[in-house]
């Protein structure tokens, strides 16, 4: 995920070499290790980590991913520079060889751990896992994911292996930009031409995202290398300034006179980015990254140049600590978030779920530590062919039953890994249940000349439905004249028409239960922008009662609730549904629902997400759909709606029957 953090033991430097660039600075009295960017790196883990957590804690933490590749370009171009000054040349398989070293060993643990891990917990994490491991061992996680259509913000179809996009740019980004460095070197003479060449193409990248970005699915954007290395090369450019003998212009008495004043900018920056910059706002990919990109470079830039206040804070033991494992963090914490959701499936709100959080974070800092101290530095410090030696002498101290027990059982995991590969599902149990739950909605949905329209009818009983011997009534023809008063009580299933996404469909058996004869027009993939049609298209057919049930998909369109409000008019009871989500606009799309529908006398809304908090096994794997336990909560929510709604009208009170689930 990130450059290695100090610059390696170097031997004294050679004569230099005749022709070699003057420009560049001598590594003679550079210091090994460059100090607070540990720091940096624990601060941009911190960020993703708890956007990853729950979104709504940190909206713009998916922007320390920007401050890793800030971090990233510097130190990989100062490494590049440094070479040349010490040797006149770069040697790139050399460079290569020690990004592999320290990359592939943690990434090679963690892939196929995960893969049985999530096989224990749930199948449908696997969901699309050929293509992801593809990626992740071939560094092209980010392009596989672009074109199989998937989507970074989803929180409806969370992806085992989805963090390692970034380890693919940055991967590619290795690949490529050294024979680049060469390049510069050799037909730029000075570092502010090397520099100006960075930022051209920081710049080009900044704009490629604006222009590919789609506001209703920015993956593209967002995951695209050509959209998606500004702070590399924001990086670079700090690099190349860095070693002009102005060392990026410090030794002026400007930046004497305002460096604090640089540093506490940047650092103000970042955090209010980390905090308002959301996934859901088109500003964030058409500026925003760029400016967390440009700040992370004003902060470096303050951290390396001298000791101070910033960098006596990064250089806590704490902090180096969390600032050396973070590339296994960053491997390990969301794999270990999703398996964790499925064995503790706690909905957000309440104390349970936060330890669930907490237990996550737990695991995840002991499973790096380890990755750390026994895959990653074993292999840093003695390369591969070092490390598979010692290795094998370990193996040969067991003898040879202790070795040949080892090689069975590395042999079985490699077996099981292979075996889950081939057996993954091709759709989660949720899209499986849903497509088979329209199906069955399909003629349901089609308008039909039903039409109730709202008249008085008798007192509602216990359960919720109109007393008469017979059972519930039927639906009856609209009158020719219009009536004289607006039924507020208590509406039967069948005096009800519902509307919704795949949140509906995945309830409709539970709807059917508590509201016999309900009439549901739920689809997958529907957005609000599709209420107003569906609406209309039931004409002087639509019952007097409604449920609204939209916006997992693409948030709460205000103009388009408004304008389905309007269609259905005050004289009908409606209720809508609040979303529910581990993603950063839930908590705006239900408070932007809330604002839009207060004052109305004939609407009420059925708090879904709010009944959801602090409880367990109420939702599919995925998070998001309810679950079989879960559909009846959801249902009752609806039911529990029009009550309140029926007593605020008619001053009477609505006795719910509590039907227990089938």
């Amino acid at each position: 995920m990130q450059a290695q953090g100090a610059v390696g033991r170097q031997a004294p430097p050679p004569r230099p070499r005749a022709g070699r660039d003057p420009s560049l600075p001598s590594s003679g009295g550079t210091p090994e290790r460059l100090a607070g960017l540990d720091g940096l790196r624990a601060l941009a883990i911190v960020a993703v980590l708890l956007f990853h957590l729950d979104p709504s804690w940190l909206p713009g933490g998916f922007l320390g991913v920007d401050v890793f590749f800030v971090v990233s370009g510097f130190l990989i171009t100062t490494l590049l520079v440094r070479e040349r000054v010490t040797t006149g040349r770069l040697d790139l398989p050399a460079f290569w060889t020690r990004r592999a070293r320290r990359l592939l060993p943690a990434l090679l643990v963690c892939v196929p751990a995960s893969v049985l891990l999530a096989r224990l917990s749930e199948g449908d994490l696997l969901v699309g896992i050929e293509r992801q491991v593809t990626g992740a061992l071939t560094f092209t996680s980010n392009w596989l994911e672009i074109a199989a259509g998937s989507d970074y913000f989803a929180a409806t179809s969370p992806q085992l292996l989805m963090n390692l996009w970034s380890l693919a740019v940055e991967e590619q980004f290795y690949l490529v930009w050294p024979p680049a460095v060469l390049l510069l070197l050799a037909v730029a003479r000075r570092p502010e031409a090397r520099a100006g060449a960075a930022l051209l193409l920081a710049a080009g990248s900044s704009v490629l995202m604006a222009v590919h970005l789609d506001p209703e699915s920015p993956t593209r954007a967002y995951y695209g290398t050509d959209t998606h290395v500004m702070g590399l090369m924001l990086g670079a450019a700090l690099a190349f300034a860095y070693a002009a003998p102005h060392r990026a212009w410090t030794r002026t008495p400007w930046w004497g006179a305002h460096r604090r004043h640089v540093g506490a900018g940047a650092l103000a920056t970042l955090a209010a980015l980390l905090v308002l910059a959301g996934e859901d706002s088109a500003w964030t990919f058409r500026g925003g990254i760029l400016l967390a990109s440009l700040a992370t470079t004003a902060l470096v830039l303050v951290v390396v140049e001298r000791p101070g206040r910033v960098r006596a804070l990064l250089e806590l033991p704490a902090v180096r600590w969390l600032g050396a494992r973070s590339y296994g963090i960053y491997l390990w914490h969301w794999p270990v978030l999703l398996v964790v959701g499925q064995d503790l499936p706690v909905a957000p709100g309440g104390a349970s779920y936060l330890l669930t959080r907490a237990w996550c974070v737990l695991v995840t800092l002991a499973v790096a530590d380890l990755s750390y101290r026994f895959v990653e530095m074993p292999v840093r410090r003695r390369g591969f062919a070092g490390a598979g030696r010692e290795l094998l002498r370990r193996l040969r101290a067991l003898g040879t039953r202790g070795a040949r027990v080892v090689w069975s059982v590395v042999l079985l995991l490699v077996v099981a890994v292979v075996a889950v590969l081939l057996t993954a599902p091709d759709r989660t149990s949720t899209e499986r249940l849903i497509t088979a739950t329209e199906a069955g909605l399909a003629d349901e949905a089609a308008p039909g000349p039903t039409p109730t329209a709202p008249t008085a009818s008798t007192a509602s009983t216990a359960s919720g439905e109109p007393t008469g011997a017979a059972g519930p009534a039927a639906p009856s023809p609209a009158p020719t004249a219009a009536p004289a008063e607006v039924d507020w009580s208590m509406p039967a299933g069948s005096e009800v028409d519902a509307f919704g996404d795949s949140m509906m469909v995945g309830s409709s058996h539970a709807l059917r239960y508590h509201l016999p004869k309900i009439r549901m027009d739920a689809k997958s993939n529907r957005k609000w922008s599709d209420a107003p049609a569906l609406v209309a298209a039931r004409g002087d057919g639509l019952r007097r009662a409604v449920v609204l049930a939209f916006g997992t998909n693409a948030g709460t369109d205000v103009p388009a609730l408004e304008e389905t409000l309007a269609a259905i008019g005050p004289d009908r009871m409606v209720v809508v549904v609040t979303v529910h989500g581990r993603y950063a606009r839930a908590e705006r799309d239900n408070a932007a629902l809330r604002e839009a529908v207060e004052g109305l006398p004939n609407v009420r809304l059925a708090d879904w997400d709010a009944a959801l908090a602090g409880t367990s096994g109420q939702l599919q794997p995925d998070g998001i759909h309810p679950s079989l336990k879960g559909s009846h909560l959801y249902a009752k929510t609806v039911r529990s709606a029009f009550a309140e709604l029926s007593e605020a009208r008619t001053g009477r009170p609505v006795e719910l029957e509590d039907r227990p689930a089938p």
